[in-house]
């Protein structure tokens, strides 16, 4: 690799620390140990995500087993699939496949999202019968395996997590490394790590969704089509910069729609809807489609979930023993999920508690703010986003917004750390890609919600 390419590399590795700073992801679980370097997602192949359904079973990519017919007496309404994917978003092969067949969005139902520069293979269901019709469906990178017919569809959040086989490239050889290797895998595998939300949740080249959730939730949506279209950040492409910071200048909708990619599709729409409806940034806010508007929304819970988990560090509070005013949640028998049996840590059960956190039958807990969200219930956060509240002049009434209820943000609550499963070191060799360079390979699995990056940042540093 010549030296333009190494510098553009290095460029991205540390583009991301700074975007990881941006969204509050500041902390580590083994900050003692030095880090090994490299880099991730280099091609998409290093990248495999398999999803874990219910009853522990991981998805396989080449799996391809026959399927049976729709049947009345079995009271079939969907088709299910296992739908893999190569170096794709999954809202991009959503779309594909509903434009293929020729069906509405909200007739697929899928768990969750899957990483784009990958390999992944996820369960999705369609209403009604396409068995024969996802027999015969050919799509560039998608393929459908596995179809069957069910009574029930796939659920959002009905996984159990995900596996992960993935590579980094481009490492530094030095003494001891393969040491420094097994002493961060054991702090993982013992104490596991912050069970931070990752890049991927607020844009990995422009990590701001969780500024564009705020702005819709406090009604400025000027200032959310202002974000989402004309801001420009210094980490997406040089050919996207250029557009937006034309649009910025020229203030030109109508030759920023026909200069923006097809790839930008929902800049499109809301440059579209704004050409049509003059100053109606409202409408063009609106008009992206229900699934989008509820990420961005919940990517500002996300940031502030982010946000505070750094502040308890930095002021020195423990992050996997509990203190005076933490929350712990009893965890599920059967899928070691959190459950609704909570406890608030600093009482007559805190004996008890300590060995059930021992026993990885607890784990602490911060909420996802919502409009049920009772913050007296959480005494150490209440008094953290508190102080988060004023230093951002965040209006804590924003959390009553209708927007909120209609799309059903109650609220929820996550583990503050999370401990992967089956961590392993399957290969620490020459880099086929790298001259002197050298690659490794691992593969664990992890609950739903949490990120692979933020267990590869702890390699990585």
């Amino acid at each position: 690799m010549d030296e333009s390419g190494k510098n553009k590399l290095i460029h991205i590795a540390n583009g991301e620390k700074r975007l990881e700073r941006f969204v509050n992801i500041e902390i580590y679980s083994s900050s003692n140990v030095k880090g090994i370097g490299g880099l991730y997602k280099y091609d998409f192949k290093d990248f495999i995500v398999k999803e874990i359904i219910k009853g522990r079973y991981t998805l396989e990519i080449k799996e391809d087993n026959l399927s049976s017919s729709f049947s009345k007496d079995s009271k079939d309404r969907f088709t299910s699939f296992s739908l893999i994917k190569i170096n794709k978003e999954t809202f991009e092969a959503i779309n594909l496949i509903s434009k293929a067949l020729k069906i509405p969005l909200d007739s697929i139902y899928y768990s969750g999202l899957k990483d784009k520069c990958s390999i992944s293979v996820q369960k999705v269901s369609i209403r009604g019968n396409f068995i024969e019709k996802l027999r015969k469906l050919k799509l560039k990178d998608i393929f459908i395996r596995n179809i069957y017919p069910s009574r029930k569809p796939v659920k959002l959040g009905s996984n159990w997590g995900n596996h992960f086989i993935i590579t980094i490239r481009n490492i530094e050889k030095f003494k001891n490394i393969l040491t420094k290797i097994n002493k961060i895998f054991k702090i993982l595998k013992n104490q596991g790590f912050p069970n931070y939300f990752g890049l991927q949740r607020f844009g990995t080249f422009r990590p701001n969704s969780h500024l564009i959730g705020r702005f819709i939730l406090e009604g400025k949506f000027k200032e959310a089509f202002d974000e989402y279209v004309v801001n420009s950040y210094t980490t997406e492409s040089i050919r996207s910069q250029k557009i937006r910071n034309e649009l910025r200048k020229s203030g030109d909708l109508e030759k920023a729609y026909n200069q923006f990619p097809n790839s930008l599709n929902y800049e499109k729409i809301m440059i579209k809807y704004l050409i049509e409806n003059p100053s109606d940034y409202k409408g063009a806010v609106y008009n992206l489609p229900n699934y989008l508007k509820k990420l961005l929304l919940s990517s500002f819970q996300s940031y502030l979930f982010n946000r505070m988990l750094t502040m308890r560090i930095m002021k020195g509070f423990p992050l996997f023993k509990p203190i005076n005013g933490d929350v712990i949640s009893i965890l599920d028998d059967f899928d070691g999920q959190s459950t609704q049996i909570i406890y608030k840590y600093g009482g007559n059960y805190d004996k008890y508690l300590k060995e059930a956190l021992k026993l990885k039958r607890a784990s602490i807990i911060f909420p996802l703010i919502g409009y049920d969200t009772e913050l007296d219930e959480f005494p150490l956060v209440k008094d953290l986003i508190e102080e988060i509240f004023l230093e951002e002049h965040i209006d804590e009434d924003i959390f009553n917004s209708d927007l909120l209820r209609d799309h059903e943000f109650k609220g929820a609550f996550r583990s503050i750390t999370i401990k992967p499963i089956g961590l392993n070191l399957l290969e620490f060799t020459e880099d086929d890609l790298f001259r002197e360079k050298f690659k490794l390979k691992l593969e664990f699995s992890l609950q739903k919600g949490s990120y692979a990056t933020m267990l590869l940042r702890e390699l990585i540093k």
